[in-house]
């Protein structure tokens, strides 16, 4: 047996009170398939819902097993999704299991054009969460869901707005298309290069990706961007969103770790579109959106140039309590030492300043959005300094 099978079935006994070598009832259903009762069912069957082992503890009650889509050790981002659908008029009770995680993320319920966050009772351990759902149809996930199919949306619609077609840049273990759209002339000689997604979870840094070239986009359209253009490629890890995996790619690889490696196609799908720039276009900044505890961007430190320093200065210094509702801080350190992040491999092939993006995962969205769009507004000034 497996490291994997052996963890889920350990983390199944817990569920169900048994013995990790006792086989599973009737009563609990496979990931990935529906678990119901007379009254109630629970279906985890679209993009973004993440597999679950589901136990049946009463006709309108259910206790999911919320498991990583590798053994640990992972980064502890439990996501989970479903949809449910419930006869009658009392509510039905869901117990979210952790394992290899603790709680994190607060439920988002959606039905129609409804959405709000649900209360929920967090064990001292934080390893239970338990919440009750009104009657009726709706998506409960860990975070809104952005799938892969919004994502090209986003694409379609800023390439219809600028005139200029998205394109593939590679192909997923799974087949998805590595979309991208580049802002600017493709002769710009300066390229800004903007990453998303590689962590399936991190929900609050695409909200602030996407108003983000939103506003380039805007600025495009409206004064130009002169020398700059801006690679965007917004969904890097698409099968691991679809899947609704806490961290990794199809490969069960943190793409956020294979920038050097490039064992993954969806890393070197970037870097081979890098290598066959033309002679005189070169990137000179890489910003990569993500999302953590609070609002924060990772930056060079002592290793950062004069130039550079000017470039974090005339951005973002000064600027960490300017935006309403979206106060964060700069830290000026290399928070994953050797470990292949963008941030690291970007500064080093290039020489470039090559920030982590953090937002927290609680953030309000509309200061997320808004301030995201206010330094989308300052950074072609800003990268004028850059040239001193």
């Amino acid at each position: 047996m497996g490291i994997l099978l052996r963890y889920l079935w350990a983390g199944l006994a817990v569920v169900l009170g048994a013995c990790a070598q006792t086989p599973p009832p009737a009563s609990v259903a496979a990931p990935g398939s529906a678990c119901r009762t007379a009254s109630v069912l629970l279906a985890f069957d679209f993009d973004g819902a993440a597999p679950a082992r589901c136990a049946v503890t009463g006709e309108r009650a259910f206790t999911l097993l919320i498991t990583p889509e590798h053994a640990p050790p992972i980064n502890p981002s439990p996501w989970y999704a479903f949809r449910y659908d419930a006869d009658g008029t009392a509510p039905v009770s869901v117990t979210l299991r952790y394992l290899g995680g603790t709680h994190r993320y607060t439920p988002k319920w959606q039905s129609g054009d409804l959405a709000r966050d649900l209360p929920v009772t967090v064990s001292a351990d934080g390893a239970a969460a338990s919440m009750e759902l009104p009657a009726g149809a709706a998506v409960v996930s860990a975070q809104e869901l952005i799938i892969p199919t919004d994502t090209s949306a986003d694409l379609r619609r800023w390439s219809t707005m600028l005139g200029v077609p998205p394109f593939t840049l590679g192909r997923s273990l799974d087949g998805r298309a590595i979309e991208a759209i580049r802002i600017g002339r493709p002769e710009a000689p300066r390229l800004v290069v903007l990453l998303g997604r590689q962590h399936p979870p991190e929900v609050t840094g695409a909200i602030a990706m996407q108003a983000f070239v939103e506003a380039l986009v805007g600025s495009a359209l409206r004064d130009g961007l002169g020398d700059v253009q801006f690679l965007v490629v917004p969904m890097l890890n698409p099968d691991g969103t679809a899947r609704g995996h806490w961290r990794a790619n199809r490969g069960a690889v943190d793409l956020n770790r294979d920038w050097g490696d490039f064992s993954q196609p969806e890393t070197r799908s970037v870097k081979s579109w890098l290598d066959a720039l033309p002679a005189g276009v070169r990137p000179v900044l890489m910003v990569d959106f993500h999302s953590t505890g609070r609002n924060l961007f990772y930056v060079q430190g002592d290793e950062a140039s004069p130039a550079q320093q000017r470039f974090l200065a005339a951005w973002l210094g000064g600027r960490e309590q300017a935006f309403a509702g979206y106060p964060f801080t700069i830290e000026p350190r290399n928070a994953n030492p050797g470990s292949g992040t963008a941030k690291n491999w970007f500064h080093a092939r290039y020489a470039i300043p090559a920030y982590t993006y953090e937002v927290a995962d609680t953030a309000d969205r509309t200061a997320t959005r808004s301030a995201a769009s206010e330094l989308a507004e300052g950074l072609l000034e800003a990268l004028k300094t850059l040239d001193r």
